[in-house]
């Protein structure tokens, strides 16, 4: 039977409960540590900071599967089941008897996967009594889903945005604002952890940690008011592991079995919730999938970083995170034009790479610009950067499948649009794009940051 380019889910299918990967984790990842006790956090040390429900999934490592609540499964069903299609296009471009398959994440609004989380946080916000939210943003995907979010459930919103992106993306800044954020270029001198940042380098361009640190300050400070962020920590690859779930039902539905799937990785919500059903299904040797993420060879966290404790922001303010690093204090080059610029990776995909689960592979920017277009001229959809990183991986692995002739079932994650991202585009088309490679010397600076405790020696 020929399998239709569109695996269609009906309303009815889509999933009512979230995948708790670390539930099904023989081994788990270790336990976020009080900077100033260096214990494990506790719900009390996180309260100031997050929302309530948030934190409880955070800390809950054993819990297989958590229930959606109602009222949020009534705002996915806007824009959910998200498109499972068949690239037959794309195959027969590439000659390749591989069979490609990509779950698009970008037909809502905001353009990407990041609603589903946004969405989430919103919910509990208000569920909670909340008034207002803060938060950072990179690219701008989350900065605009949040906004989308808070619009909705009726809370104001603070978008700290790292400030080259500000400058590269302002049709990102102009889409945050007209759904009612507020948002500052960072570093800024709006805070006080801004203040330091630009008294040490009044030039700074900004990085996800800069950001982190003056969202975080802002959310302490405010009445009512708690910090939200779009990937790195666990409730988020929770949330959204609806991708994955959603996949995986599809496939079952038409009796389709990945053998590869590849993702992009910045902080791992879009990697961990696309694989996290299969991933749980291989800890429990019940398939031998093949699993690949793809990060910028300018922020290359897990193929050149270290596992260890670090933390999540420039300050050093937020607790300590076991996760594969580059050290909060490294700063990605302005020249990197998509997202996937946080300096660290989210613990548990950081744990499933140590443990030998996931390949990880660093691309540089042109070669992924290069992937982005060539699939834009055959499936019609401008993908976004961060997505293109895994485009590159999964033309690599269908071309090698040609040359072996094997003829394998290839899931890659299509995390959004690239529209707003016009200007990467153009400077690619203008032959101005450049790659940058950290050294060794340059990752050293970063490493430096890295917290100097037991855990870590």
């Amino acid at each position: 039977m020929k399998i239709p380019t569109r695996l269609y889910l009906s309303e009815d299918e889509i999933p009512t409960s979230w995948y708790n990967l670390r539930a099904f984790m023989k081994d788990k990842p270790e336990p976020m540590l009080h900077p100033g006790t260096l214990r494990p956090v506790t719900a009390a040390d996180l309260s100031p900071v997050f929302c309530d429900e948030p934190i409880k999934q955070e800390l809950d490592d054993s819990t297989p599967f958590i229930v959606i609540p109602e009222g949020l499964q009534s705002f996915f069903r806007a824009y959910r089941p998200a498109p499972l299609i068949r690239a037959y296009f794309l195959e027969k471009e590439l000659g390749t008897p591989a069979e490609i398959y990509y779950k698009f994440e970008g037909t809502n609004t905001s353009g990407s996967h990041k609603l589903n989380s946004a969405a989430a946080q919103a919910f509990y916000a208000k569920a909670q009594g909340l008034n207002a939210l803060t938060t950072e943003t990179g690219a701008g995907q989350w900065g605009s889903a949040m906004a989308m979010a808070c619009a909705f459930y009726k809370l104001s919103l603070t978008v700290y945005m790292v400030k080259i992106s500000s400058e590269q993306k302002p049709y990102r800044k102009t889409l945050i604002e007209t759904y009612g954020a507020n948002l500052v270029p960072s570093p800024s001198s709006t805070t006080e952890a801004g203040r330091k940042i630009l008294a040490e380098d009044p030039g700074s361009n900004g990085s996800l940690g800069c950001a982190i640190s003056e969202a975080v300050e802002t959310a302490v400070k405010t009445e009512s008011c708690r910090y939200v962020l779009g990937s790195v920590m666990n409730h988020v690859l929770l949330h959204q592991s609806i991708i994955g779930m959603e996949t995986k039902a599809a496939f079952d539905k038409y009796n389709v079995k990945p053998d590869v799937i590849i993702g992009c990785a910045g902080g791992g919500s879009n990697l961990g919730g696309l694989i996290a059903p299969f991933m749980g299904e291989r800890i429990e040797n019940k398939n031998d999938i093949h699993f690949i993420a793809v990060e910028p060879a300018s922020c290359p966290s897990f193929t050149r970083g270290r596992f260890a404790y670090d933390f999540g922001d420039t300050v050093q303010t937020t607790p300590l995170v076991k996760m594969y690093t580059l050290g909060s204090g490294f700063m990605p080059s302005p020249n990197h034009a998509g997202g996937l610029r946080y300096h660290g990776m989210n613990p548990t995909l950081s744990k499933l790479y140590h443990d030998g689960y996931l390949e990880a592979r660093a691309e540089t920017q042109t070669d992924v610009f290069n992937a982005a277009v060539y699939f834009a001229k055959v499936e019609g959809i401008l993908p976004a950067p961060e997505s293109s990183h895994a485009i590159k991986v999964v033309i690599d692995e269908a071309l090698e499948c040609k040359r072996r002739g094997d003829k394998k079932v290839i899931l890659f994650g299509l995390t959004g649009t690239g529209y707003f991202d016009m200007s990467a585009y153009a400077a690619y088309n203008a032959n101005t794009m450049t790659d940058y490679i950290p050294t060794d010397t340059d990752l050293t600076k970063g490493f430096a940051s890295l917290p100097n405790i037991p855990q870590n020696r």
